[in-house]
């Protein structure tokens, strides 16, 4: 019992250890990372400390604000904000800041995160508010940068950074919702009746190219049709010149031979016309092959009368003229006449 009795002795050891340990604990300050604390001397800043291990003058020193150095992010309430063409709308959004100063953060302004709210969602209203709600729809990223830069500005007195700021949601009234979705509806209309004239027009400009492009080729290959039935015409007319030509020199040089030739090639080709002619219905009536070669040799005859005085040629015995003895009439065939160079109808041979 004597052991555990409390003596002045023992009360005081306890009363020591007591006093070092809160000594040592508001000398010995281990800051955490991602913060910075601030040192006051008497109520007054003195220095900041980083994150590890600090020592503080024991009753001078002492810890003034706790500071988080890291990012953080600060929601942006929903507000009314009235556009510059009167339409009404409810927009929100959220900051994103960082501290660089801790001194500057925790002396020069009051209510840090108070106040960032407020400069944000003032210059939220200043930024949507100019511009038309079209625009405020569509460009959302041009609003974000034109708050982020003006806050930036305006908080950087205050030792932080605003590295980002963006707009959530933008909603506009129901009724205004509808208008626009009838106005949607009316321009995709009118962009697919503009793309379908387009087509339209574009179809019938192309069918108009094929058709010029045709009209050419066909024009084209009509002039070359004709160029080539002018050339062959040419040819066939030089051909027919020269053939005549030398039928002429062959007269003139007295051979009876090639004015036959050439009084029977006629001949033929005439009666190929008469017999090919369309309006004309002709019975062409076989010749005695005698009464051909007497056609010839007649003619012969009137060339030597013509050209006497040049030597003739000598005639084929086939060609040479032979009298043919008159047919007495009667019903199996017609009196045969002279040589003639003409067709016979079918009622002539009956009648003859």
């Amino acid at each position: 019992m004597d052991l555990l009795a409390v003596t002045p002795g023992l009360i005081a050891l306890v009363v020591l250890v007591v006093i070092a340990v809160l000594v040592l604990s508001s000398v010995i300050k281990i800051v955490p990372q991602g913060y910075n604390w601030t040192v006051e001397n008497f109520g007054r800043y003195t220095r900041t400390l980083t994150p590890g291990l600090s020592l503080l003058i024991p009753f001078i020193e002492r810890i003034g604000r706790k500071m988080n150095m890291m990012e953080q992010v600060l929601d942006v309430p929903t507000q009314e904000v009235i556009t510059r063409d009167n339409a009404s709308v409810a927009a929100d959004g959220v900051a994103f800041y960082q501290i660089l100063d801790a001194r500057a953060a925790a002396y020069e302004v009051s209510g840090l995160e108070y106040a960032i709210l407020n400069l944000v969602m003032t210059n939220l209203r200043s930024v949507m508010g100019s511009m038309d709600l079209d625009d405020l729809l569509s460009n959302r990223d041009s609003i974000s940068e034109r708050i982020l830069r003006v806050v930036d500005d305006a908080s950087h007195t205050w030792g932080i950074k605003i590295t980002r700021i963006e707009i959530k949601d933008i909603n506009p009234p129901k009724n205004l919702v509808d208008a626009m979705a009838r106005q949607m509806m009316a321009e995709r209309e009118k962009r697919a009746e503009i793309l379908e004239a387009e087509g339209e027009k574009s179809a019938a400009i192309l069918r108009a190219e094929g058709e010029k492009q045709s009209a050419i080729l066909k024009a084209e290959g009509q002039r070359d049709a004709a160029f080539r039935d002018a050339e062959a015409r040419e040819r066939q007319a030089e051909a027919e010149a020269k053939a005549t030509q030398m039928v002429s020199d062959a007269i003139a040089a007295g051979d009876v031979q090639a004015i036959n030739y050439f009084v029977a090639q006629k001949y033929t080709e005439a009666l190929g016309r008469i017999a090919s002619a369309p309006n004309q219905r002709v019975v062409l009536m076989p010749m005695e092959a005698s009464s051909l070669a007497g056609s010839i040799a007649g003619i012969a005859e009137l060339a030597r009368a013509t050209f006497g005085d040049m030597p003739a040629a000598q005639t084929p015995p086939t060609n040479q003229a032979r009298s043919r003895p008159n047919r007495p009439s009667g019903p199996s065939g017609p009196q045969a006449g002279p040589p003639e160079f003409t067709t016979r109808s079918s009622w002539d041979r009956d009648g003859g």
